[in-house]
């Protein structure tokens, strides 16, 4: 019924959006009630998915402990990008930038952009999460291309086409998957389950191309590298919470769809291969943004590179195996926390500053006292400096690469401190220096758009020192699922 719950809300908030025709509170209220109940629903799978390893709703929805994972981080972040865009929006809407319409549609593909993910992580089949993942790539153009600058539209045209593109090979990769079905009809693999039962019998030639294909194909959804391009563009001219989204969200769907193939790929060859692989892409994520980042002139875009890297440091743990598989399921958490509170607070500063341009935003801390606190925050918890919680998560990952793979953790040491001095180059930049400057308007910054990133960042910080115990169990059983123990 929970399963039932979480697709049908974002369903009905759709629809009952669609009937508003001047009130403007009125979408705020629907996105305001809609989003706790999608949030209520996920912590009622996961008290079910501990006690019981999964929640399956007919034959068709199901949630293990992977699902979960990535089931929390889309409900989170969407909760808080919820409240963040009611006043996010209404800043915009004072500004004369945009009017109701644009309000209306913002927000019905606001839902329509929860449900796809939702339903991609929930489905059974391997095709409907392709179709629910593509619903993702066309709600999120029309609000990437939201304000209708060229820029802007470019950037929507580059990720429409891009992600299509990858999502195509892709599909192509399932269907390679699907392929020994075709002798007993495809009704028998309609679910994760069967696809692993059945790897045993399938061809590892055929096996370890329809993995290349998934992995290029999902890999571009991702943000892995070099499949990377569109993303610093999208993330960029997007609103902000819908940055927040992509970045703590949607990424995070991708892998797991990379990751489901992985457990079908692993059960089938050696996982030798499959790792190798995510170990690959992993480094190039990380080596490319670790030197774009020192000379990025544009804080979004900065940000932008920086999910990229938290991408290659999760692949990279997923490739190591192990306590990496756990370590990146962590880092996955704690990434979509602290990109999220990025995002806001790079949303209150365009809201002040009318602009992402590095070189035109100086004293943020004197100008959004409460917001600059929360940025230099922010910036130290998603570099990894200790004590936050993802210097721990690297720490695990790197450990366990250590043995094997030397060479590749002491190249991603040196990138990371690279990353770090790119970073604290720019922040600095941003918050402390108080270079002259035309006046800046009045407001820019309200409740609805402080109170968002200052929990998120609270949640953050208590995640880094106290982790319930019903999710360290869940994170080791999904890492279980990863690395093939029990599978």
């Amino acid at each position: 019924m929970l399963l039932l719950i979480l697709i049908a809300t974002p369903l009905i908030a759709i629809l009952a959006s669609l009937l508003i025709r001047s009130e403007a509170w009125l979408l705020e209220i629907i996105a305001m009630l809609a989003a706790p109940v999608e949030f209520i629903a996920v912590i009622g799978i996961l008290i079910h998915v501990h006690s019981e390893e999964s929640y399956d709703y007919g034959s068709f929805l199901a949630v293990d402990s992977l699902g979960a994972v990535v089931l929390l981080t889309v409900a989170l972040v969407g909760l808080a990008a919820a409240f963040y865009s009611t006043g996010y929006l209404r800043e915009e809407v004072r500004k004369e930038i945009i009017g109701f319409s644009r309000v209306r549609q913002y927000f019905v593909l606001f839902h329509l952009f929860l449900m796809a993910m939702f339903f991609a992580v929930v489905t059974l089949s391997p095709i409907m999460m392709w179709i629910s993942i593509e619903a993702t790539t066309l709600s999120t153009a029309f609000l990437i291309s939201f304000y209708n600058k060229p820029s802007a539209m470019e950037a929507a045209w580059k990720y429409l086409i891009i992600n299509s593109i990858g999502l195509l090979l892709g599909f192509f990769g399932t269907l390679l998957f699907l392929t020994p079905a075709a002798g007993e009809g495809a009704a028998r693999f309609l679910d994760w389950q069967m696809l692993v039962d059945s790897a045993g019998s399938m061809n590892p030639m055929l096996v370890k191309i329809a993995f290349v294909f998934v992995l290029i194909g999902y890999g571009t959804k991702v943000g892995l590298a070099p499949m990377h391009t569109w993303l610093p563009d999208a993330h960029s001219k997007a609103p902000s919470p819908i940055s927040a989204m992509l970045s703590g969200s949607l990424l995070n769907v991708a892998l797991f769809a990379v990751l489901r193939f992985k457990m079908v790929t692993d059960a089938a060859i050696p996982p030798d291969y499959s790792r190798n692989l995510l170990i690959f892409f992993g480094m190039i994520s990380i080596l490319i943004p670790a030197f774009i980042i020192i000379v990025q002139k544009n804080y979004k875009r900065l940000f932008a590179y920086s999910s990229i890297e938290h991408m290659g440091i999760m692949a990279l743990g997923f490739g190591f195996g192990g306590l990496g598989a756990f370590g990146a399921l962590l880092h996955m958490i704690y990434h979509s926390l602290a990109k999220s509170v990025l995002f806001f607070s790079a949303g209150n500063v365009f809201l002040k500053y009318g602009s992402t341009k590095i070189a035109k935003v100086r004293g943020v801390l004197s100008t959004l006292p409460a917001t600059g606190v929360i940025l230099v925050t922010a910036f130290l918890a998603i570099t990894g400096m200790p004590p936050f919680g993802i210097f721990i998560t690297e720490m695990y990952i790197l450990t366990a690469g250590a043995a094997e793979h030397l060479a590749v953790v002491t190249v991603v040491l040196v990138l990371l401190l690279l990353v770090f001095a790119g970073f604290l180059r720019h922040i600095v930049s941003i918050v402390f220096s108080k270079e002259e400057q035309a006046p800046l308007p009045a407001g820019g910054s309200g409740y609805l758009t402080t109170v968002p990133p200052a929990l998120m960042l609270i949640i953050f910080v208590a995640a880094g020192v106290y982790l319930p115990e019903p999710v360290k169990t869940i994170l080791s059983a999904a890492a279980a699922l990863i690395n093939g123990v029990g599978g």
